[in-house]
């Protein structure tokens, strides 16, 4: 996902999404634990989303108490 996708999204939406890649990713690493996945960088790439996600939910926070 990109940066440009993350920003247009609603702060519900952001939420959700963040619960998504979460639990795709925890179900990712146990998969994987048992049996090893054939493309790894899967396991790269969700935690980098869920980094971009946040990071932007915390970009928006920071907004809203700047505003407030």
């Amino acid at each position: 996902m990109k940066n440009s996708e993350i920003i247009q999204l609603s702060d519900q939406e952001l939420l959700e999404r963040i619960e998504e890649e979460v639990t795709n990713y925890s179900k990712m690493r146990l998969n994987h634990t048992i049996t090893p996945l054939d493309n790894t960088y899967k396991i790269t790439y969700a935690r980098k989303t869920i980094a971009r996600l946040k990071t932007e939910w915390r970009k928006r926070e920071l907004q809203q108490s700047l505003n407030s």
